[in-house]
C-alpha cells in the first residue's frame, strides 16, 4: 500500500462493563498516516476488533476544528468528543472505525474546508484504505457537531460508495464559527441518512427543533435524559454530546446501520 502506517502498540480488552456488548472484544488501534495533497499527510485512528472480518466500517468526524492530536498526543484514552470517546462502543458492535484528524498542512478544519473538494478527496483516500483492509465492509460516514458539515458534504461527494450517513448533534445554524449546515440540501446526499439529536441540546448552533423538522423526510433518533452536564452546552459532556446516554445512542446508530429495528426515542 502507498500509505505510511505508524503502528501503535496498543492491544486491549474492551470490557463488557458499561458497553452493550455481550462479553469482551479484543480491540486493536493504530494511527494510519495517508499521503494527501501538497506533500501533506492525513492521520486517522483505526479501531477494529482483532481477528474478525467486520461487515461495517465508518469514518468518524470530530467536532470543533477537527483536531484530535494523534501525532502530538497519541491515541486518545478515551477522548472528549462524543465520537472519539465512544469509538470503542462502535467496535464492540462490530464496526471498524476511522477517526479522522486534521491534515498536517492545516491547523484546523474550517467549514469551507469541510465542505470543499480537497476534504472529499482526502476522505476518498481513507475510504480506499478501509476498502483495502476490510473489502466486505459497507461504509458509513458519521459526524457530530461541526463534524456533521464534513459528513454531509463528503456524503454528497462520495454517495455512490456509501451505505449511509449519520448526522449527530448537527450544526444547523450559521455562527461566527462557520456556516454549518444552514441552507444545505440534504436531498443531495445520495445515500440513506439518519439524524440523531438530544431533545435538550441547548447549544445555539444545534437546536433540536431543526432536527425535528427534518424528521418529516428522514429518520430521527431523539435522545432524552442522561447525566448532569459537566461542560458547556456546546461541549461534549452535556446533552450536546449525549452525556450519560452514550451507549444507547451508539446502539441505535449501529442497529440502523445493520438494518435492524432501532430505538427512535431513547429515554
Amino acid at each position: 500500500m502507498l500509505e505510511a502506517v505508524e503502528r501503535i502498540a496498543w492491544r486491549g480488552i474492551v470490557a463488557c462493563a458499561g458497553l452493550l456488548a455481550c462479553g469482551p472484544a479484543v480491540a486493536a488501534e493504530e494511527i494510519v498516516r495517508l499521503p494527501v495533497a501538497a506533500g501533506a499527510e492525513l492521520p486517522y485512528l483505526l479501531s477494529f476488533e482483532a481477528g474478525t472480518t467486520p461487515a461495517l466500517a465508518a469514518i468518524l468526524f470530530n467536532g470543533g476544528d477537527g483536531r484530535v492530536g494523534l501525532l502530538s498526543r497519541g491515541i486518545p484514552n478515551p477522548g472528549g468528543n462524543f465520537l472519539v470517546r465512544e469509538r470503542r462502543r462502535f467496535v464492540a458492535d462490530g464496526v471498524a472505525v476511522a477517526v479522522v484528524d486534521v491534515p498536517t498542512d492545516l491547523s484546523g478544519m474550517a467549514d469551507d474546508f469541510r465542505a470543499g473538494a480537497r476534504h472529499a478527496e482526502d476522505m476518498a483516500r481513507v475510504a480506499d484504505d478501509l476498502a483495502t483492509r476490510f473489502p466486505a465492509a459497507r461504509l458509513f460516514l458519521v459526524g457530530t457537531s461541526r463534524g456533521t458539515v464534513s459528513a454531509a458534504y463528503v456524503g454528497v461527494a462520495l454517495s455512490a460508495r456509501l451505505a449511509g450517513v449519520v448526522l449527530t448533534s448537527s450544526v444547523f445554524n450559521a455562527t461566527r464559527g462557520g456556516f454549518g449546515l444552514a441552507g444545505f440540501d440534504y436531498a443531495r446526499i445520495g445515500a440513506p441518512l439518519l439524524l440523531v439529536h438530544h431533545v435538550d441540546d441547548t447549544c445555539h448552533a444545534t437546536p433540536y427543533h431543526a432536527a425535528r423538522a427534518l424528521a418529516k423526510a428522514y429518520p430521527l433518533v431523539s435522545v432524552k435524559g442522561g447525566r448532569e452536564p459537566k461542560s458547556g452546552p456546546c461541549d461534549p459532556f452535556s446533552p450536546h454530546g449525549f452525556f450519560g446516554k452514550e451507549a444507547e445512542t451508539v446502539r441505535a446508530i449501529t442497529d440502523w446501520m445493520r438494518g435492524r429495528p432501532y430505538a427512535a426515542t431513547i429515554e
